[in-house]
């Protein structure tokens, strides 16, 4: 009897996913928890294992096809691998499969849908049903050759009226030509998710920034003193500067709750918790893993756990669950060189911390004029939520923790 190989869960509030190739084709022997496919969520690539050892067979979603949790993508069947299943299903674009052929002569068929309607892809077809929307109103979709997706729709939904659902729309702009020298290569659907999440945030969020600056003298000073000693008792853990940050910044969370807190309709959540996200760049763009409960941690396991974020967010292996429920988040535009930017929120986070290039510059202390390893810092924050004088003090604690890392183990 054939085994189902099934879309797994794939993490809080994730529902769908886009199959990004098979790693093994028709045929194919299999062996247990071998991986045979990818997927491609919002978040993170995930892979498909066998659950069973067999022949991959009926393949039912064609690469670039999206698919829902519980969704069957092929089937497994006993054998060696060494002839194809015959008489199957061929997979199709859409990410179904292509019925049996049926008995020669004449055979009613449904009438095709005009071309200037896009094809939407099962979970949008339903969704379009029960909003009484048409395929014409959405125009071409996000999906691949231009179907429409479930994201296309609830996009459509969100931008407009629900009155106007029924009202013809505009058609969708076409693509342009292409010039001499370019090429079209649609966006994966991590790069969606990031564009449509940075939108949102500045949608929706009064977002401002307040700008600092802290000298690294004191941290880098102790680094120097200490980093054999820390790496030789904390092994596999190198004494970096963000676990200095990470430490200032749980110390000016504490001390101003609202800048760890969510808005959720007319009420605001505070979390007696730090989980701390740390934005590190993958091959497919930028993630923001999280570490859980921050503040129970000290310099050493906040060291080995970013380290292990980076090193699993190149190699693209972070779990979905790594990625959400973070409560404030810092970036450190400093790696790429960058001097001075401003960050944009996460949401539902009411503000993230922007680090920058250490860079040596003039700085006056005590009427003479020296030269000093300065960063600038950003603070982005939720107007609605923080107050102005509440971010730049926040901002003012993490400059006074980093410039005296002896506050950071006094708690002060």
């Amino acid at each position: 009897m054939p085994t189902e190989i099934k879309v797994p869960q794939l993490g809080e509030s994730i529902t769908t996913a886009t199959l990004a190739r098979w790693l093994k084709r028709e045929g194919e022997p299999v062996a247990a928890d071998e991986p045979v496919a990818e997927l491609e969520t919002d978040k993170v690539t995930v892979e498909v294992n066998a659950p069973a050892a067999g022949v991959l067979a009926e393949i039912a979603v064609a690469e670039g096809g999206e698919v829902e949790v519980g969704a069957t993508l092929a089937n497994l069947i006993e054998g060696d691998g060494a002839a194809k299943p015959t008489e199957r299903p061929a997979a199709n674009p859409s990410g179904g499969v292509n019925p049996p052929p049926r008995p020669s002569g004449p055979v009613a068929r449904p009438a095709a849908p005009p071309p200037s309607a896009p094809a939407a892809l099962p979970a949008a077809a339903k969704l379009m049903a029960e909003n009484k929307l048409a395929a014409e109103q959405l125009g071409a979709g996000s999906g691949k050759d231009g179907r429409i997706t479930k994201g296309d729709v609830l996009a459509f939904l969100k931008a407009g009226p629900s009155e106007s659902a029924g009202a013809p729309q505009p058609a969708a702009k076409a693509p342009r030509a292409l010039e001499e020298g370019e090429e079209r290569v649609r966006m994966t659907r991590l790069r969606r998710t990031i564009a449509s999440r940075l939108k949102e945030a500045q949608n929706n969020a009064a977002m401002l920034t307040t700008f600092n600056e802290v000298d690294l003298s004191a941290a880098m000073a102790l680094r120097q003193e200490y980093r054999d000693a820390f790496e030789k008792k904390h092994a596999g853990a190198r004494l970096g500067f963000m676990s200095f940050f990470v430490r200032a910044t749980i110390a000016a969370l504490k001390e101003f709750p609202a800048v760890n807190a969510e808005i959720d309709g007319d009420d605001i959540i505070y979390k007696n918790y730090v989980h701390m996200g740390i934005a590190v760049g993958g091959p497919n763009g930028l993630v923001v893993p999280v570490i859980r409960h921050a503040d129970r941690m000290g310099f050493a396991e906040i060291e080995k756990t970013i380290a292990d974020f980076g090193k699993r967010a190149r190699a693209g292996t972070l779990k979905l669950e790594e990625l959400t429920g973070g409560s404030f988040s810092i970036t450190n535009g400093g790696v790429y060189g960058s001097l001075m930017s401003t960050p944009i929120l996460n949401p539902p986070q009411s503000a993230i911390l922007g680090m920058h290039k250490i860079q040596e510059r003039p700085v006056a202390i005590a009427g003479k004029v020296e030269i000093r390893p300065m960063m600038y810092l950003a603070v982005s924050y939720d107007h609605r939520i923080v107050d102005g004088k509440e971010a730049v003090s926040f901002l003012v604690r993490i400059k006074e923790g980093v410039e005296d890392p002896r506050r950071l183990l006094l708690d002060l």
